[in-house]
């Protein structure tokens, strides 16, 4: 995830001086991108059920991949 503290942001302003729209790398705007789908596919599964670190072990194995 990308640390919002070292993005390299220009802003443009309008003639008052006010900001009004910004201007990133595109390789920063990218892993901004990706962390967005990241945190979209996060918040589609948070009520999805979970499984315990123990019983994905022996799920595994049962299926012959540990």
């Amino acid at each position: 995830m990308i640390d919002i503290h070292n993005l390299h942001l220009n802003y443009i302003t309008n003639p008052q001086g006010e900001k009004t729209a910004v201007m990133l790398p595109i390789e920063q705007f990218m892993e901004l991108m990706e962390d967005l789908e990241d945190l979209i596919a996060i918040a589609a599964r948070k009520n999805e059920a979970t499984t315990s670190h123990d019983d994905l072990l022996m799920e595994l194995a049962n299926d012959g991949l540990l």
